[in-house]
């Protein structure tokens, strides 16, 4: 299995049979509005292009999994790109409605712990909160994956999400191969962080089995970890040697 990472969340899983792109922010350069205009400084999101060597094998695509309609994991260059190819969808079961009015082709959705049969395996809902406190509600509804294919590393997809039971669940009991998470500690101008605080963060690493890939950094404004705190907390931890933090465009092999 090789992991492509693009941009922000946006992911590429590429297996011996399929190529599954996850959270399509394929826009150009601040096309996005600012998500804080007053916490940290109000730039239009994406901060940075997507790579160039993304192209080749974004057209080799047969499979789309969205975890949630946040503008940084499908935008409108995401939905163009889902709608011309045709492309089959899976998502939850509370954002179909959104997604079919889009002009979508959803052909599978899940239920938060439902296990369905998924390509030649398996696919779990895995239930994600995205935020501490009250901003959770405001932030609505984000589903993780859990993945198992024949003769593949098991991945866990955990989406935009803090540390909670049903996080440690997964790690504890599923035991994922490969676990990616969202590292940038999000804000907005109200509230606690979208994502994992530090300490959860590396609480996460910690409690992961095998490898993870960290990724939701240094591309939006509101996101201010960047590769290097997350690097040197982790050195300072002695887990840096089960995660990944590729750059973009980068692709690690597992």
């Amino acid at each position: 299995m090789k992991l492509h990472h693009l941009r922000n969340a946006t992911l590429i899983i590429e297996t011996e049979d399929h190529v599954i792109l996850v959270d399509p922010m394929l826009g150009k350069r601040k096309t996005i509005a600012p998500f804080t205009l007053f916490r940290y400084q109000p730039k239009r999101n994406p901060l940075v292009m997507l790579p160039r060597n993304s192209k080749d094998i974004l057209n080799r695509v047969t499979h789309c999994l969205i975890t949630h309609l946040h503008p940084d994991h499908i935008d409108k260059r995401g939905e163009i790109f889902l709608r011309r190819k045709n492309t089959p969808v899976i998502c939850s079961t509370k954002d179909e409605k959104a997604l079919l009015k889009r002009g979508l082709n959803i052909s599978q959705t899940l239920n938060y712990g439902e296990k369905q049969a998924f390509l030649e395996g398996k696919i779990t809902g895995i239930p994600a909160i995205h935020g501490y406190g009250f901003i959770a509600k405001l932030m609505g509804n984000v589903m993780g994956f859990y993945i198992e294919l024949p003769n593949e590393k098991s991945i866990y997809i955990s989406a935009d999400t803090i540390f909670t039971k049903d996080v440690e669940k997964v790690l504890i009991e599923k035991k994922p191969d490969i676990a990616v998470f969202a590292c940038g500690t999000a804000r907005l101008d109200i509230g606690q962080p979208l994502l994992m605080k530090m300490d959860d963060i590396l609480k996460f690493v910690a409690l992961a089995p095998n490898k993870v890939l960290a990724n939701h950094l240094e591309a939006l404004n509101h996101c201010p970890t960047t590769r290097e705190e997350l690097k040197l907390a982790l050195e300072k931890n002695n887990l840096l040697e089960k995660v990944a933090i590729p750059l973009d465009g980068e692709s690690v092999d597992y």
